[in-house]
């Protein structure tokens, strides 16, 4: 959809910084946002303009109040991006930080008994963190097995293993390396039909920045998000909790009030960048659609971004014009296989003839930024079941294009006649 206009593709891309560019190595196209996204500019600002203000929130000064209203702003906002319509929402260090934080609260919390359920197709940030403190409590932790042909977990295979006894569950949204996303509704719905009160924490920190966030339709207790991954900026997380995950006994100042989650002072600046973004997305939905409604402009914005990557994703899978597609050329082997309707802009795949690594350097010296993943404590999960050592993660976002996928594909082709 936003390949038709080029003008509208043009506008996005002039709200990104180092959009084509990196101010290190110069020109380069950027497919590597799985790794993080492009950061808008107007985030930019906002990250300078909050980092030179001494005030506190809290205070009985003009400064201060400004700072308090910024952040309940962001919240409601947030509100919005996420259509939650309870609940509340805070930041922390990281999505990782804040996703052992909720699911520590979830397993202590939880009634006596039972077990924590999570699935192999898990970033550590989750799995890490249910395994630990599911051995803390005593509490055994039973795997879901993923499916490696597919590259995602669907409701039955969580259906399997869910009893009763479930305490807590964890479920990821997307995965960084697969690049396929689950259908969540229908797997918390799976887990709820069996044990209803069980605590339900995703992670979608993968998934954020490429279709829409819908709490409200998800039934779960924790979502959490790394809003560098969704054209923000490192230094912090942003996590929604449920009224009942908030219910548990949690880490809170001793004769504080009990609902609250934050632990000091945060930084005004972090809430005011997702302020940015949700107005990024609100303007987009109105670039596509003509609703004067916030809600639905967001959710054009997000179906738009939806379907401009999968135009990226099935180009570079098939080809474009007279270029050959990855999935044409000898020798190449793609995580999840070729058509796959769970594919959230990225591809993973390895050259038979050449080490990932040096793959990525070779995409390089044609100024094109790609990863390596490795059969290490993040991606072993998911190569090592495919007897694979590693592979290279080549991840897009709406802000590319069509003729950074050529350049792509015509390098590729190049590489892959001289391994």
């Amino acid at each position: 959809m936003l390949e038709k206009s080029q003008e509208l593709l043009e506008k996005i891309r002039h709200k990104f910084a180092h959009v084509d560019s990196c101010p290190f190595e110069g020109k380069r196209i950027f497919f590597e946002n799985a790794g993080g996204a492009l950061t808008l500019k107007s985030v930019v600002d906002t990250s300078a303009r909050f980092a030179a203000i001494p005030d506190n929130q809290g205070r009985d000064n003009p400064a201060s109040h400004a700072l308090v209203a910024i952040i309940n702003k962001s919240k409601a906002d947030m509100r919005v991006l996420f259509n939650a319509t309870q609940g509340q929402f805070f930041v922390g260090e990281s999505g990782t930080e804040l996703l052992f934080r909720l699911i520590r609260n979830a397993i202590i919390g939880a009634p006596s008994g039972g077990h924590v359920l999570g699935s192999t197709l898990e970033h550590p940030a989750s799995r890490s963190a249910a395994r630990q403190w599911a051995d803390f409590a005593s509490r055994p932790y039973v795997n879901v097995l993923h499916n490696s042909e597919t590259g995602s977990v669907d409701d039955v295979d969580y259906a399997a293993l869910v009893t009763p006894e479930t305490r807590v569950a964890t479920i990821l949204h997307t995965s960084p390396v697969t690049g396929m996303g689950v259908e969540l509704a229908a797997i918390s719905k799976a887990i709820r039909s069996v044990a209803p009160d069980c605590f339900i924490i995703v992670d979608g920190i993968q998934h954020a920045a490429h279709g829409l966030l819908d709490v409200e339709s998800y039934g779960v207790d924790g979502y959490v998000i790394s809003p560098y991954k969704m054209f923000s900026r490192h230094g912090y997380g942003v996590a929604w909790v449920s009224d009942r995950l908030t219910d548990l006994p949690h880490e809170m100042l001793r004769d504080g009030p009990a609902d609250t989650w934050e632990l000091g002072t945060r930084d005004t600046g972090a809430y005011a960048t997702m302020s940015d973004v949700v107005d990024y997305l609100d303007w987009l939905g109105s670039e596509v659609s003509g609703s004067d409604d916030k809600r639905a402009r967001i959710v054009a914005a997000g179906q738009a971004i939806k379907a401009h990557e999968k135009i990226l994703t099935d180009a570079m899978l098939y080809g474009k014009d007279n270029l050959k597609g990855v999935s044409e050329l000898d020798g190449i082997e793609i995580v999840g296989g070729i058509d796959n309707h769970r594919r959230e802009g990225l591809i993973s795949l390895r050259l038979k003839d050449m080490a990932s690594a040096d793959l990525v350097t070779a995409l390089r010296n044609h100024n094109i930024r790609a990863h390596v993943r490795k059969d290490d404590h993040y991606s072993g999960n998911i190569l090592t079941p495919m007897g694979w050592s590693d592979c290279v993660r080549i991840s897009m976002c709406h802000y590319n294009s069509l003729a950074e996928v050529a350049s792509f594909l015509t390098a590729f082709e190049e590489i892959t006649k001289s391994a």
